[in-house]
């Protein structure tokens, strides 16, 4: 199989701050499973894609990390960006990468490195079924669920009332649009109509393919890594720097698949989440008798439906609900259970002060 993957490992992980940090952001953390989230997605790419055709992208700062955590993944491996400018560039960056080594008609597992996901072996189903897809198909493919509720903190993708017909036996639909996190009553509208799906931000495509639909949708981007296509060899490093500093923050997702009508959609069984937000954590974790998910050293009194995680000092609650609480060393984050999607905007706020001993 034509396969290779690339695991996209330069997100900061800013909603669940403060345990989510610039430094150690909340790929590198365990949270379920044996390992953490970057080390459980590495693993269960296999056997479909064996290791040395395993890739990740992430920045300079978070390379160290990576090769601690993944030691069998090869150093010449990994894609370094200079500075962080969302999903598209580094796409962009990796795909220019894997060409140079694989061909332009290889097929690209693109994979974020930091969801759960459960049932392995029918995420490699569904896996095995987009890649036999995207090799056949001038599309890019995509993985999605079936929803289970009305939920505002995942994107969504609608689909077309029938399936293709294929012979793995896989269900794929054509992608009629993509939607970013809804809130409540268009979530219920989406659950109602019964062509959504959840989006996995899982990707696969050919390298060709992604420079077709990268001229199409964001004709600037292709001009600026056609640059990095064509350097020789030697100039490759230097050129990446320059092209970064002139494109623009721009997510896969809006630059490309918000535009395009050229997707397919398979259909996961698997279980899966991102990870969110503390509230997504809350709602995973086994709770006591009134639903409480109570880590560390916790004094609860008629507490209910709280989150509270502490490893350091003692945390005493008496008479409180809904209350997320994480106390690390040096910052302690209280916010109301159902806000912990706005955690991001504490971080922000921290960087635009300058407090960047807290990031």
């Amino acid at each position: 199989m034509n396969a290779v993957a690339i695991i996209m490992a330069g997100g900061t992980g800013a909603r669940l701050y403060p345990r989510s940090r610039q430094a150690h952001p909340k790929q590198f953390l365990h949270f379920f499973g044996d390992g953490t989230l970057i080390q459980n997605t590495f693993a269960r790419l296999q056997p479909l894609v064996p290791p040395p055709r395993i890739h990740a992208v992430t920045t300079e700062d978070l390379a160290p990390l990576l090769i601690e955590q993944l030691p069998a993944l090869s150093s010449p491996n990994i894609i370094v960006e200079p500075f962080r400018r969302n999903t598209a560039p580094a796409l962009a960056l990796a795909t220019a990468v894997l060409e140079r080594l694989y061909g332009p008609e290889v097929v690209i597992v693109a994979v974020p490195s930091d969801h759960l996901i459960w049932n392995v072996r029918e995420f490699q189903q569904a896996l095995e079924a987009a890649i036999q897809a995207a090799t056949t198909a001038n599309a890019i493919v995509t993985i999605g669920l079936v929803p289970t509720r009305a939920e505002i903190a995942f994107g969504y993708i609608q689909v077309t009332d029938e399936p293709l017909t294929t012979a793995s036996g896989a269900t794929i639909y054509h992608v009629r649009s993509f939607a970013e996190k809804p809130d409540l009553a268009t979530a219920e509208r989406f659950i109602n109509a019964g062509d959504f799906l959840w989006n996995s931000g899982i990707f696969i495509f050919r390298a060709s393919v992604f420079w077709n639909e990268l001229g199409t949708h964001l004709p600037d981007y292709a001009e600026l890594f056609g640059e990095l296509r064509s350097a020789p060899a030697e100039h490759f490093p230097s050129l990446v720097e320059h092209v970064y500093g002139r494109v623009r923050n721009v997510s896969f997702d809006t630059g490309i698949l918000e535009k395009t009508s050229n997707v397919l959609c398979v259909l996961g069984t698997f279980e899966w989440s991102d990870l969110s937000s503390w509230d997504e954590l809350w709602r995973l974790q086994k709770k006591d008798p009134r639903q409480n998910v109570l880590e560390g050293s916790i004094y609860a009194l008629d507490t209910r439906r709280c989150y509270v995680s502490s490893f350091g000092k003692v945390i005493a609650l008496l008479d409180i609900e809904d209350l997320i609480v994480v106390d690390t060393e040096d910052v302690l984050l209280i916010c109301r259970r159902g806000s912990s999607q706005r955690v991001a905007e504490l971080v922000n706020m921290f960087r635009r002060k300058g407090n960047t001993s807290l990031l």
